[in-house]
């Protein structure tokens, strides 16, 4: 089940890639397990470490599904789109 999963800012500074083709590993794949198959936890700050929360996505991170704002727990198709958002900074 291949899904095209996309980070942005600094996401995919940490990750160091932008767009990957990914088939999952656990199903039905969801945002959140594809965020613990791709170790995208490695190198966030996040306050997951509370009990109960160890794979939580990181306080702020937005999830999207065919480019419409999703729950973390969002059962994926074949084919879709997952893009991950880190928390937006401006000024």
């Amino acid at each position: 089940m291949p899904i095209q999963v996309k980070l942005f800012a600094s996401l995919r500074e940490r990750a160091g890639w932008s767009e990957r083709l990914v088939a999952a590993d656990e199903l039905p794949a969801t945002p959140r397990s594809l965020w613990r198959q791709l170790r995208l936890s490695d190198g966030v700050e996040a306050e997951t470490a509370r009990a109960g929360q160890a794979d939580a996505l990181p306080q702020g991170i937005r999830v999207a599904i065919n480019q419409a704002f999703a729950a973390p727990d969002a059962p994926l198709a074949d084919g879709d789109e997952l893009a991950f958002l880190p928390p937006i900074s401006g000024g």
